[in-house]
């Protein structure tokens, strides 16, 4: 195995050794020397704490160096479980996963966000509560915690911020709601910034600069710069749907949920198709209603999911000229009528978008469905509780 430690940072501590075993199968001693550069007594100590602390674990016999197998040692992925919940305006998912951000086991149900942190919360935790029952596992295994919502949240605090469709939500602490239930780290990011790191780290590793559209019930955006998620100076980056657009020949502007009017969302998200099908005399309830509509190639439904994508892509061609993403990934519950959404996003992103921002840009269907939020929530809580300032005291206490 060839091993180069051309673009990796010094490595001294304990945190930053854990950091190589993530990244990689497994490594031996001479590995780790030949990346980080300490010496071999350094090296060993750091390995004897890792393994003490049961964060790396043996994997078996490496090849032969000096005429003595070298062992090897990997990343414990199973030495304890991370638990997510990913909130939409109406359902959830939960899971829980390994400390690599694996998925393990999910489920899903049905809710409304607009009924408050107390009971949204209070069900997530009663479907975490099954998961570990049925992964034989318990809560003082759980190393991390981590929450999306359809809402700006801002980052530090991880408290959602005068969100458009939470009612009750603004300035609730959700990570002080779970420390009574669970001793570790708990991490609040929005829905759609999830998504696009999930698609990034799962899907485009390569990608160094990706936009991920959430089309559901609302309109969302989620920025991979650098190959960091872009929150912006108060985490309120990406804020797509709520883009004043002018729609021909649409008659009156529409009254947004955020108060605005003509707003992306209010012309092209889920709840605005809905009430259009409905004032054409549908009879639909619900996104996946109007979704399954279009699909059965309904005109008018159809007519509408077009023009949606023509507005959507009327914001996201203004991104790209922003941003010049690499990638456009598109999720939600709209990405489900790919054929007529995308027609109308591609046209308006190539027609007013320059030729220098488009060239090579891909715009493409989420591959992980409706699990992108989920795994990428998984792999940030994985890195908040693995950040090499954290590892020591995580060892300490191993």
């Amino acid at each position: 195995m060839s091993i180069s430690a051309s673009s990796m940072a010094p490595a001294t501590g304990l945190g930053e050794v854990l950091q190589l075993f993530r990244g990689r199968p497994s490594l031996t001693r001479a590995d780790v020397m030949q990346l980080t550069g300490l010496s071999r007594s350094t090296v060993n100590q750091r390995l004897d704490a890792l393994l003490s602390a049961a964060l790396v674990v043996p994997s078996g016999e490496g090849a032969p160096t000096g005429g003595r197998p070298a062992s090897r040692f990997t990343f414990h992925h199973d030495r304890g479980v991370l638990l997510v919940a990913d909130i939409g305006a109406t359902g959830m998912r939960v899971a829980l996963c390994d400390l690599r951000g694996e998925v393990r086991a999910e489920s899903a149900r049905t809710i409304d966000v607009a009924d408050g942190p107390e009971p949204v919360l209070g069900a997530a935790d009663e479907m975490f509560r099954e998961l570990l029952t049925g992964a034989g596992r318990a809560a003082e295994e759980v190393l991390g915690i981590g929450i999306d919502v359809p809402g700006p949240v801002d980052f530090g605090s991880g408290q959602v911020v005068s969100p458009p469709i939470m009612s009750g939500w603004d300035r609730y602490d959700i990570p002080s709601w779970f420390a009574g239930r669970y001793s570790c780290a708990v991490l609040v990011e929005k829905d759609v910034n999830a998504m696009a790191i999930g698609e990034q780290r799962s899907v485009y590793p390569d990608v160094r600069q990706l936009l991920m559209i959430k089309a559901g019930t609302g309109i969302g955006a989620g920025m991979i710069l650098g190959g960091e998620i872009y929150r912006g100076a108060d985490g309120a980056a990406g804020d797509i749907g709520h883009i004043q657009v002018t729609v021909e020949d649409a008659g009156a502007e529409p009254v947004c949920r955020c108060g605005n009017v003509g707003c992306v969302e209010a012309y092209a998200g889920g709840w605005a198709l809905v009430r259009d099908l409905r004032e054409a005399g549908k009879q639909v309830s619900t996104v996946d209603d109007a979704v399954a509509l279009v699909r059965t190639g309904d005109l008018v439904a159809v007519r509408l999911a077009r023009r949606a994508g023509r507005i959507i892509g009327h914001a996201i061609a203004d991104a790209v000229s922003l941003i010049n993403p690499r990638v456009v990934v598109l999720g939600g519950q709209l990405a489900g009528i790919e054929e007529q959404l995308f027609a109308g996003i591609r046209e308006m992103v190539y027609r007013r978008s320059l030729p220098l921002a488009t060239r090579r840009l891909e715009i493409v269907a989420t591959r992980l469905d409706n699990r992108s939020g989920l795994i990428g929530l998984a792999l940030l809580v994985a890195d908040t509780i693995f950040a090499p300032d954290r590892v020591e005291a995580l060892a300490a206490h191993g």
